[in-house]
């Protein structure tokens, strides 16, 4: 056994299974000690509903904090400020307003909450049966207007329109290089489809877990890798059984 870099999405991948969540935390909490393993949570919640959701759920203080679908890093949960170096790589091509007045175009995006709208993140809700046509005309018009974006579709309701280098696999790599860990040393763990960043950067580790979204299941049966597990253990049981098939824990 020796250090690893862990990183993982939470809501329906780290959170689900409180009885599992418990034992994986005991383990990850032992890895950390005796050998330096970092922890890293990487989800598509704001810092305000990270806040709430480790309020309700035992969540082992985190290295660093990844919110908002990549966007944003903290290595201190209370502190308000991101890393300024990750926001100075978000920035060229972006302009908040401007993909905010090309999203007003569109009757069948629905903003999501104010808390949800971020420096880097201009988020909706939009319907699948919407999704098929809105998308590729969005990405268009977005193009034509000169802005350096991307479309972050997933749990058949949640759109993110990010910079171009703002996801969550990018965030990940970012802290890859800065605490010097190998892709060999590092796993990914996730549900939806705002992870196949996690699952698409490299030789990174993979796990999805055994109740991912359809769009992730079928971006893994199209992109099949012998560095990516899929459980049949939902929740943080899945990621337990991944860990023991990648022998980041030892052998089960």
């Amino acid at each position: 056994m020796a250090k690893f870099l862990f990183v993982t999405d939470l809501d329906h991948t780290l959170v689900g299974d409180d009885a599992a969540l418990k034992e994986l935390n005991q383990r990850l909490q032992d890895s950390a000690q005796k050998h330096g393993t970092k922890i890293v949570y990487i989800t598509g919640r704001s810092l305000t509903l990270y806040r709430q959701l480790a309020t309700e759920k035992h969540l082992l203080p985190p290295d660093a904090l990844v919110t908002s679908v990549g966007t944003e890093i903290y290595y201190n949960p209370n502190d308000p400020v991101p890393d300024p170096a990750w926001s100075e790589q978000l920035s060229p091509g972006w302009d908040r307003d401007l993909v905010a007045a090309t999203g007003a175009h569109f009757a069948d995006l629905v903003p999501q909450p104010d808390t949800e709208q971020r420096p880097f993140k201009v988020s909706y809700f939009l319907a699948e049966e919407a999704a098929i046509e809105v998308l590729p005309r969005l990405e268009t018009l977005l193009q034509e207007r000169g802005l350096n974006t991307r479309l972050v579709y997933s749990s058949s309701k949640d759109l993110d329109i990010l910079p171009k280098r703002g996801n969550k696999g990018l965030a990940m790599e970012f802290l890859r290089h800065k605490w010097e860990f190998d892709a060999t040393q590092t796993v990914a763990c996730g549900d939806s489809g705002n992870d196949i960043a996690l699952f698409s950067m490299g030789k990174e580790r993979g796990i999805i877990v055994g109740n991912a979204q359809p769009e992730l299941l079928q971006w893994y049966e199209i992109n099949p890798a012998d560095y990516v597990y899929l459980a049949n253990a939902h929740c943080a049981a899945g990621i337990l059984e991944g860990l023991y098939y990648f022998s980041f824990l030892g052998k089960d």
